[in-house]
């Protein structure tokens, strides 16, 4: 990542505990397309230490559905960060975009009000740029389709109001106007940083009257377009979120005009569901230790579970949100054993060469498996 995300801390200055949850209340909903809306989260003054987040962190929201299922999902703040010597957030903002079938977006968008409280989980999340790290002059760029334009647009808000020597340019990608998120906001820091953010607005199933004709921002289109943008080599940092399709044709993109790969960051907000590999012969008894907020314990894992359903039985306090390998909320450090993972989407190669993994898609080789959520 561009810099190491801060560890959470509480208002009294304690590590704040991994997944946990408090009640927020919502402030506002506002309506930005048909199909999505931004939620403010309202942060009690005892909590706010605990919200305290880096530029491109998310939340998890959980609701209890009438039939007692738990649903989980995981949203960008697109507020900008507060300073990391501050008191921390009043407020949290998140753009939740309706999917079709989308269990808790369809709850958001027809049920949420005003008023309602919301279980959200403390920030999480290492598709950040710290605006104190960045490098005098810094220079960074990002690639998004749909709704990955949440993480980004608190990530350019934040830089450029707090390093007034850094520029950002941002290419999205829309189906059409009416249905692209956050215009307001991004057109506002257009007016407030006209020398130092750049926009590029590509929409694939709509004219434009002016700019770039339509259509998708594949790894063709991308090779072609960016070097006309800019100077694609002396980019501090590139950041890529959306649709997986996106995400790694801009990849492949940046790796054919020879970006190193240690300066792309990637979030994926939606990956298709794929079948699993074959499993491996597993150990006909296993077990699994696992560290969470400094207590450890060793359970028996289930024939086919995933290490983190092992822990969750044992463990309600274990942090997860989408179990699919996406979001990363589940990260772990391997101590011990061997873990096969089905999926993953949200480690960087860096992160699992050093060891780390993610629980939900992890599944034991060995016998006995150690894992540390506190890493």
């Amino acid at each position: 990542m561009a810099a190491s995300t801060p560890s959470p801390t509480s208002g009294s200055g304690r590590p704040a505990r991994h997944g946990a949850f408090h009640p927020l209340t919502v402030a506002a909903v506002d309506r930005l397309t048909d199909d999505s809306v931004a939620l403010t989260l309202r942060v009690p003054e005892e909590l706010r230490g605990e919200y305290l987040h880096a530029p491109g962190q998310h939340l998890t929201l959980r609701r209890r559905t009438p039939e007692g299922t738990e649903v989980r999902r995981t949203y960008s703040i697109c507020s900008p960060a507060p300073a990391p010597a501050g008191p921390g957030p009043a407020a949290l903002r998140v753009g939740v975009r309706l999917v079709e079938g989308g269990e808790f977006s369809t709850f958001a968008h027809k049920e949420i009000a005003a008023g309602d409280v919301l279980d959200v989980m403390v920030p999480a999340g290492r598709f950040v740029l710290e605006p104190a790290a960045a490098p005098a002059g810094g220079h960074y760029a990002a690639i998004v389709g749909g709704s990955g334009i949440t993480p980004v647009l608190s990530i350019a808000a934040s830089l450029l109001a707090e390093r007034p020597d850094a520029r950002f340019c941002l290419v999205r990608s829309d189906r059409t106007a009416a249905s692209t998120m956050f215009l307001d906001e991004v057109a506002d820091l257009k007016d407030r940083f006209p020398d130092r953010f750049q926009l590029v607005t590509v929409l694939s199933r709509e004219e434009q009257e002016a700019g770039l004709p339509s259509g998708r921002l594949d790894e063709e289109r991308l090779k072609a377009l960016l070097p006309a943008l800019l100077p694609v080599a002396e980019v501090t940092g590139w950041y890529l979120c959306g649709p997986y399709g996106l995400v790694m044709g801009a990849e492949r993109a940046l790796g054919a005009l020879g970006v190193v790969r240690t300066r792309i960051h990637e979030e994926i907000f939606h990956v298709e569901d794929s079948a699993a590999p074959a499993p491996a012969a597993a150990p006909s008894r296993v077990r699994v230790t696992a560290r969470l907020d400094g207590r450890s314990g060793t359970w028996p894992v289930q024939g086919g579970e995933s290490l983190l359903d092992a822990v969750l039985r044992n463990r309600a306090d274990a942090p997860y949100a989408c179990k699919g390998g996406v979001c990363g909320t589940c990260r772990a450090f391997l101590v011990a054993g061997e873990v096969r993972m089905d999926r993953n989407f949200a480690l960087e190669a860096e992160e699992t060469e050093a060891g780390f993994v993610l629980a939900c898609q992890s599944h034991a080789v060995t016998g006995d498996v150690e894992i540390d959520f506190d890493r």
